[in-house]
């Protein structure tokens, strides 16, 4: 006996799932706003701090990066509340926990960048009475980041694709609002393939959007060698 899709049922709830999509991509869009900087913030910290900065930064790297995110997410939610006395909500509790981690990661990112950078190029730029902020700010990074964008990429993918567990506190993103709807409808299977189909189309596009720019970058570092 074979299978009756029926997806009217899900497009009657399009406003939800819309609704679900703008909320992942809400936290998503945060968690890589914050956890950017404060990712190159502990790669140079880690790299050029010293002895006393270096050691606990790196801990808390690697904590940040091996602990599961939704250990995480529940010690924000549910602990830190209890320990500071002040209330969280999903939001915030989802923003917070994807950023720190999130920067854990990117830290990593910065860090493996920036040591790929030939230190020979440092030397001509001390050479020129440059100092290492100047360095960095207007040599190393530039170049880096060119080099970083995949890696950047792939992370940020895998960023959106976690936030699926931002559901288990009753946040309403994407994946939360299917789940209802599912639950309502009784249409688990329309329901999750319109859910899937549309992390497809968005991560798709966030990827041909950056293959883009990779390729407009390798053309004007190509312009400036020439």
């Amino acid at each position: 006996m074979g299978y009756e899709w029926d997806f009217a049922v899900v497009f009657r709830n399009y406003d939800l799932l819309l609704l679900g999509l703008i909320n992942t991509l809400k936290v998503t869009g945060l968690a890589l706003l914050f956890g950017v900087p404060l990712g190159l913030l502990l790669a140079l910290l880690r790299l050029y701090g010293n002895r006393a900065v270096r050691l606990p930064v790196g801990f808390v790297i690697e904590f940040l990066r091996t602990t599961p995110s939704i250990a995480q997410l529940f010690w924000f939610f549910f602990a830190m509340p209890i320990l500071i006395g002040v209330e969280i909500d999903p939001f915030r509790a989802s923003v917070l926990t994807f950023s720190l981690q999130s920067s854990a990661f990117f830290a990593e990112v910065f860090r493996g960048g920036i040591q790929s950078i030939d230190s020979g190029q440092w030397e001509a730029a001390k050479a020129i009475g440059m100092n290492r902020n100047q360095t960095l700010g207007r040599i190393i990074l530039p170049q880096a980041v060119k080099r970083m964008i995949p890696a950047f990429l792939e992370r940020a993918i895998e960023l959106m694709k976690t936030t699926t567990l931002v559901s288990t506190i009753s946040y309403a993103d994407l994946l939360y609002q299917a789940n209802s709807i599912a639950q309502s409808t009784y249409r688990t299977i329309e329901v999750f393939t319109v859910a899937a189909a549309m992390y497809f189309v968005v991560i798709l596009a966030c990827s041909i959007a950056v293959r883009r720019l990779e390729i407009r970058l390798a053309r004007s570092g190509e312009t400036i060698v020439n």
